[in-house]
């Protein structure tokens, strides 16, 4: 079993119990599903991301929102992708499959704002590709917009 600690205390800790999560593919979130409205505003914000275009997912089902990045912004490395320039993607449920480094990787897990996607093991080998919990508010989508970034600015280049 991985064991996860909190070294960079970068985010608050989540309140409250985490949602139920389905335990094997597809992996998604089965309870304390964010507003629409939150969704839409995430959603909105990752699209004007410079060098963040929506595409198909190579890596999940129809209904998904996909963020790639164009070839000349993808700087990151190989593990900043799911797929191709794909390196996050939205649920209808509101919750996110991205990555991070593994240090912030470690601090989503301990201050509770998502978890190890369940194909990490078979995929990847480290906490690097993760499942976002769905904001349940507007500071919830605040803190969930800042894990966005920090995946956004790893597939850049800019974040090891």
């Amino acid at each position: 079993m991985l064991k996860y600690r909190s070294r960079a205390e970068t985010f608050r800790v989540r309140r409250g119990t985490p949602p139920r999560t389905a335990p094997a593919y597809p992996h998604e979130q089965l309870t304390q599903n964010g507003a629409a409205a939150l969704r839409e505003r995430l959603h909105e914000r990752a699209g004007a991301l410079p060098g963040v275009v929506e595409g198909p997912s190579r890596t999940s089902a129809p209904g998904i929102r996909t963020f790639l990045l164009e070839p000349e912004y993808a700087e990151g490395p190989r593990e900043a992708f799911l797929a191709g320039g794909e390196f996050a993607h939205l649920h209808p449920d509101g919750s996110l499959h991205l990555t991070l480094p593994r240090e912030l990787g470690d601090e989503v897990v301990v201050q509770g704002w998502g978890e190890v996607h369940v194909d990490t093991g078979a995929r990847r080998g480290s906490p690097i590709f993760m499942m976002i919990y769905a904001p349940r508010d507007e500071d919830e989508l605040e803190a969930v917009w800042r894990i966005f970034r920090m995946s956004y600015e790893f597939a850049l280049g800019l974040l090891q």
